[in-house]
């Protein structure tokens, strides 16, 4: 499978993500514990690369963030 990254982004979550994480006083480490306790496999470092733009985000990877973030998954996908 060939990935286009949308200039050197490679997802468009990343931005909404970090946006809930904070706006819930969340740490990275916080929401990868959370995650963690719903089968995910992430790891602080993983969330932050997701924020930064710098890591593909899987359907099911999205679906546990907004699980943990207690957001639609669409909220994710907003790009303002």
């Amino acid at each position: 499978m060939k990935i286009y990254p949308n200039n050197g982004k490679s997802n468009i979550a990343g931005i909404n993500i970090r946006k809930y994480r904070l706006s819930r006083k969340l740490t990275q480490e916080e929401l990868a514990t959370k995650m963690q306790l719903q089968n995910a496999e992430v790891t602080q470092k993983m969330i932050s690369r997701v924020e930064n733009q710098q890591r593909i985000v899987t359907d099911y990877e999205l679906f546990i963030f907004a699980k943990a973030l207690e957001v639609e998954v669409t909220d994710l996908l907003v790009v303002n």
